[in-house]
């Protein structure tokens, strides 16, 4: 026999699953909501661009299967998604890896939180309020660890002092003139009044002007191993005016791109670097093309006395690089110069693989182009008297220290 329910007996038996599902939720909701709270943000004070930090979070009253998730600023990278992790008391501790990719002071303003309610039936996702500052600095790990002073400090006060002495350019004191001495250093009016021979004694001169000049343009805005080209360039400039400066010479900078931007007088010491990393600190990213011909004028203007400059800038071609070149020619005449490019790894790697298709080869053409062009203006450079330094970005702060110290060892300034 069949029974059929119809009228309210129906509509009472099809509401069942709805009030069984609407109890469920009740007490799901009951078991679940644990709204975590007493958010603690750790992250250090500063972090040098291009490296990566570890950021703490602490959520007590925290649920179970937390997740979290950062709005990251654009001067900062991370990881998209990450877990909390149980802690002691309730508690849940997260470790988040932040990686540097621009300078400036950024601000980490919420965090989302995820998690599922006890019987899978609810998700919660809430912001929380972070308000935390992480100011992103030039790169100055180089100098910290020592490398660079022990290497300075040993290369020009070290075996090689001996050398300088005697055949530098600056006067040390007399002595008197024994056998296998160079003639030309005897001083012949003290000898005249001593009624004996005395010689000059040299040393090499420590106190040259280097200044630093940063093309800020465009072109230095290009990425390169994760960084703009301009912070793998600021973090070059760092080591070499702490290298100058250790040295014993006289540091100052200058910033340019459609117009000449800071000048800074070359000055001695570590104040000299401490200047220049403030300034590089705060070095905005910006996108304009650069005047290198208003720009090299104005720097030629400035230094009257014989400096070695080094000039941090790119170019695209040998039509775009002639006013370079040119203006480079005019500062060449009084000046000693370093011209430093930033090497493009991914391009060099593009010539190297065979292509496999018709696009491959239309990218390995323009990339051989490329390169040649490069090597074109280099040897125009070359010609100049200029020191060309063109190196990948994680070896172009060596390659130009070595350059700095074998010009400081020659005594060409």
């Amino acid at each position: 026999m069949i029974t059929v329910v119809t009228g309210g007996a129906a509509r009472e038996i099809g509401a069942v699953p709805w009030v069984v599902l609407v109890v469920l939720l009740g007490v799901d909701l009951a078991m679940s909501l644990r709204r975590p709270n007493n958010l603690t943000f750790e992250a250090p004070a500063e972090v040098f661009v291009g490296e990566t930090a570890r950021l703490e979070l602490d959520i007590a009253r925290a649920p179970q299967g937390l997740q979290g998730k950062i709005d990251w600023p654009d001067g900062l990278g991370g990881d998209a998604d990450f877990a909390f992790f149980p802690a002691a008391d309730g508690a849940a501790r997260a470790e988040v890896a932040c990686r540097a990719v621009r300078r400036g002071v950024w601000r980490v303003d919420h965090l989302w939180l995820f998690w599922r309610s006890r019987l899978k039936l609810l998700e919660f996702v809430p912001k929380l309020a972070v308000g935390a500052e992480i100011r992103v600095v030039p790169n100055i790990r180089m100098v910290q660890s020592g490398q660079i002073t022990t290497t300075v400090l040993s290369t020009l006060y070290g075996v090689k002092e001996n050398r300088a002495v005697g055949e530098g350019s600056e006067f040390q004191q007399l002595r008197d003139f024994v056998q296998g001495m160079d003639i030309k250093t005897i001083d012949w009016k003290r000898s005249a009044r001593r009624r004996s021979l005395v010689a000059k004694e040299l040393r090499a001169e420590r106190n040259h002007h280097v200044i630093v000049a940063l093309d800020n343009g465009y072109l230095m805005r290009e990425e390169i191993g994760g960084l703009p080209k301009i912070d793998h360039a600021v973090t070059a400039a760092l080591a070499t005016a702490w290298a100058a400066a250790i040295g014993g010479d006289l540091v100052g900078y200058y910033s340019y791109d459609v117009k000449p931007r800071t000048f800074s007088a070359p000055t001695a010491g570590r104040t000299a670097f401490a200047r220049l990393r403030s300034w590089t600190a705060e070095l905005s990213y910006v996108s304009r093309e650069t005047n290198h011909t208003l720009a090299l004028t104005e720097l030629n203007a400035r230094t009257p006395k014989r400096s070695l400059l080094i000039i941090f800038t790119d170019f695209v071609d040998t039509t775009s690089a002639e006013l370079l070149v040119e203006n480079i020619g005019i500062l060449a005449k009084r000046h000693l110069l370093i011209f430093v490019a930033i090497r493009d790894p991914d391009l060099e790697q593009l010539v190297e693989t065979a292509p496999g298709d018709l696009d491959g080869a239309a990218r390995l053409v323009a990339a051989n182009q490329a390169l040649n062009e490069r090597r074109l203006v280099f040897e125009k450079l070359s010609r100049l008297g200029v020191t060309i330094v063109d190196a990948k970005p994680n070896a172009v702060t060596a390659r130009l220290i070595s350059a700095y110290l074998e010009i400081k060892a020659r005594e060409l300034i």
